[in-house]
């Protein structure tokens, strides 16, 4: 590809919470073009230390180097090699089929108080990852390919253990005007303070619970731990939480029952679509403060410590 043509692009990519600029490219494709044996895994990892590209606890953000990766083959501007599948890799993400979870399917109308104690459980073991990605394959709208980056996963069972839904919290949208603009966020501020935000990207309740009020419960239960679950797995806390809400199929009527704020909308334009019409469903902005500074430590120059 022309150089010019390159650094051109370069100028406005951002991928995955950074920005690239021409050397960047350039050391990626020396690590490729240098290392032809090297599967994609030992690029990421290896690009991760070049960068010192680590989460706040140390530990190396291959996924999330991985996924720049491929989204970098995508666009043209690398060439990766073909991905190695491992007997992990082959059934991770694969679709589980209608019918295959082994959970018997019980309608659940009752009143809230007859459920109780509800619990609230952080996914840990692999077959309970694989109930989670099942249910939401099965019954959530978007389906569910698994996340990238830093994220939690929760199980909600009632007093009977029966599995009552789910929910994924992860990471926060790059960019998003109307959120920005109530943080009072400058370009310098957003970068710093991204990782503090948790996007609810996943809500399911599943479709024969028919339960009033469950999901503001739900929305209550969870936030209350996660700021504390979320320290413990990344070494940093979480200020702010964001969801957003799909205008032609529902009114965030949950949202709004646990005190999230409103605060706008999305203009229907995807991270690769960010002129013209829109390309993706136009979607309600809501957002939940964890803390009553959220907004000056959000936009404090220095992060340490929060």
């Amino acid at each position: 590809m022309n150089t010019v043509i390159v650094n051109s692009m370069m100028k406005a990519l951002n991928i995955q919470g950074r920005q690239l600029n021409f050397d960047d490219l350039s050391t990626i494709r020396n690590l490729i073009t240098d290392n032809p044996s090297w599967h994609r895994t030992r690029i990421s990892q290896e690009l991760c230390q070049r960068w010192q590209w680590m989460n706040e606890k140390g530990q190396f953000k291959d996924i999330a180097a991985r996924s720049l990766l491929r989204k970098l083959d995508s666009m043209g501007l690398i060439k990766l090699p073909a991905p190695v599948r491992s007997a992990n890799n082959k059934f991770r993400n694969r679709p589980v089929k209608p019918g295959s979870s082994s959970q018997e399917i019980i309608p659940v109308q009752c009143k809230l108080s007859d459920l109780q104690p509800i619990r609230v459980h952080q996914v840990e073991t692999a077959e309970e990852a694989v109930l989670f990605r099942g249910l939401l394959q099965q019954h959530h709208y978007l389906g569910y390919n698994g996340p990238v980056g830093e994220n939690l996963k929760y199980l909600i069972y009632d007093q009977y253990d029966r599995p009552l839904g789910c929910m994924l919290y992860g990471a926060a949208a790059w960019r998003v005007a109307d959120r920005d603009r109530f943080i009072g966020w400058d370009e310098a501020a957003r970068k710093r303070g991204l990782s503090r935000i948790a996007n609810n990207m996943r809500f399911l309740i599943l479709p024969w619970v028919r339960v009033p009020h469950l999901a503001s419960y739900l929305l209550a239960a969870t936030r209350r731990s996660l700021s504390s679950d979320w320290q413990k797995k990344y070494g940093h806390p979480i200020l702010l939480l964001e969801t957003f809400v799909e205008q032609t199929r529902f009114a965030g009527t949950c949202y709004l029952a646990d005190n999230w704020i409103h605060v706008g909308q999305t203009k229907g334009r995807s991270r690769n679509h960010n002129n013209g019409d829109p390309k993706v469903p136009i979607k309600s902005v809501w957002l939940y403060p964890l803390c009553r500074q959220f907004s000056q430590m959000l936009t404090t120059p220095t992060m340490e410590g929060v």
